[in-house]
């Protein structure tokens, strides 16, 4: 605001009277850093599943093994950072928490659950995971594909609406295609991830 304020005053705009209160501007506040925070998250996330993905013994043998039987090309799944999560209840929890990450953030990134008596555990586990990038390429979201049908567990599991994330505004994958879709003037519209 103090930004704008200068160079209204610059260039001699009239700055209408301020009208937001001291209490809405410091929830602003509080909104865009909690925004912050959350992408801080992701970030690191992302990192952590394309990591386990390429560099872990479970993650190669299951995940990067999935991905190759599917027809992925090594350019594909770097391009996209995709990843895996490992069989075991709190594998991202441990390492965020290592690496000093906020467990609310986790908690509200939809990250890591926490049952009725108070467990704090992974909500991606033995999955296969699709960042879901913003228009800007940041990662806002993930979809983790289980690799073994279960009965008990959904097919995908999705991240829940966040601060970062609406899912109702987000397409997978237009940052990847956003130019190439301006160049041509056409765009193809599938179900799934992996379409």
């Amino acid at each position: 605001i103090e930004a704008l304020k200068h160079l209204a005053s610059k260039y001699n705009i009239e700055w209408p009277e301020q009208t937001i209160s001291e209490e809405a501007l410091g929830e602003e506040r509080r909104k865009a850093s909690e925004r912050e925070s959350l992408q801080i998250v992701n970030n690191f996330v992302e990192g952590y599943f394309n990591r386990i993905l390429n560099e872990d013994e479970e993650g190669r043998a299951i995940g990067l093994s999935y991905f190759e039987e599917r027809g992925f090309r090594p350019e594909t799944i770097a391009k996209f950072k995709l990843g895996y999560a490992k069989d075991g209840w709190d594998y991202l929890l441990q390492d965020a928490q290592l690496n000093g990450y906020n467990l609310d953030f986790l908690k509200l990134g939809g990250l890591v659950k926490e049952n009725e008596q108070g467990k704090v555990y992974d909500a991606y586990r033995n999955r296969v995971i699709f960042p879901i990038h913003s228009i800007s390429g940041k990662p806002i979201a993930f979809a983790g594909r289980y690799l073994v049908k279960d009965p008990k567990s959904p097919k995908y599991v999705n991240s829940p609406e966040t601060p970062l994330y609406h899912k109702s505004n987000e397409l997978y994958g237009l940052f990847f295609a956003k130019q190439a879709i301006s160049r041509q003037g056409i765009v193809y519209l599938v179900e799934g991830y992996t379409d």
